[in-house]
């Protein structure tokens, strides 16, 4: 199954969760469980010591996974466990140190094998982008693009190059809850759209309902991490019930905010 096979199906609900918080057992319930509520791609975090990207929240997230002792070979052995089960769009956010210390061709043949379907590197720039997706694209990976606020003139060069759904960065700063979302989203994603054909996410910050049903009505899909991490840091190894009901609840929020207003 692709990447945009996700948003075949109206408006994606995109989840990230770090792979081995609070542990890989909770991680592989809380994959089904994010399916069962209306997920259409989940994105799964590999642990890196510096994730750069991240907020606080996923920064934790990162460092109890990693002293729990998780390794890039367990979460394969994971995900070749789920995709048993099921075969929902899959893609890892991680770190180019992670591919690079594993082996970019071998990180991502191994990838393409158990059955995932994408990767996004937050910490690549597009100019440096090419080492990792001509790889990705050997062994039929999406290279899942970033735009960001402070793209704007690079953002129809970045899209027209991406693959699979471009990543449009609703804030500037690391990943976390925000209380309002201040950028021109909608501009971002016109600018997008003109230059690629393919469905365009929006993430970062994202948190309640509201924010999710208006992020709908700008983009194809929303993606939301820290506050889903949030709940795994609270409630750990119970977190898979608070975590469907969550998403349960923003999955019917993206449903809503993409009807037009007459009908809603």
């Amino acid at each position: 199954m692709s990447v945009k096979y996700a948003f075949d199906h109206g408006k994606a609900f995109v989840p990230f969760i770090t792979c081995g918080d609070p542990d890989l057992e909770t991680t592989e319930k809380l994959i089904f469980a994010l399916e069962r509520a209306g997920a259409d791609l989940i994105e799964l975090g590999i642990p890196f010591s510096d994730p750069t990207a991240e907020g606080p929240v996923i920064q934790s997230a990162n460092l109890r996974a990693l002293s729990c002792g998780v390794t890039t070979d367990q979460i394969f052995d994971m995900v070749r466990n789920v995709r048993k089960k099921t075969s929902i769009p899959l893609v890892f956010m991680t770190y180019a140190n992670v591919i690079f210390s594993y082996g970019t061709e071998r990180f991502c043949k191994t990838a393409s094998e158990i059955g995932m379907d994408g990767i996004i590197l937050p910490d690549v720039p597009w100019e440096e982008k090419e080492e990792f997706a001509s790889v990705c694209k050997q062994f039929g990976l999406d290279f899942i693009s970033l735009i960001a606020p402070t793209s704007q003139s690079r953002i129809s060069k970045i899209a027209a190059e991406a693959h699979g759904f471009i990543y449009c960065v609703s804030s500037l700063g690391v990943t976390g809850v925000r209380s309002a979302i201040t950028s021109d989203i909608g501009s971002m994603v016109k600018v997008a759209k003109q230059s690629s054909p393919l469905p365009v996410a929006v993430g970062f910050g994202i948190s309640t309902p509201e924010q999710a049903a208006q992020m709908a009505m700008h983009a194809d899909g929303v993606i939301i991490g820290s506050a889903i991490v949030s709940l795994i840091a609270q409630y750990g190894k119970q977190a898979v019930e608070p975590v469907y009901a969550y998403a349960r609840s923003i999955k019917s929020a993206i449903a809503e905010g993409s009807m037009p207003e007459s009908s809603v």
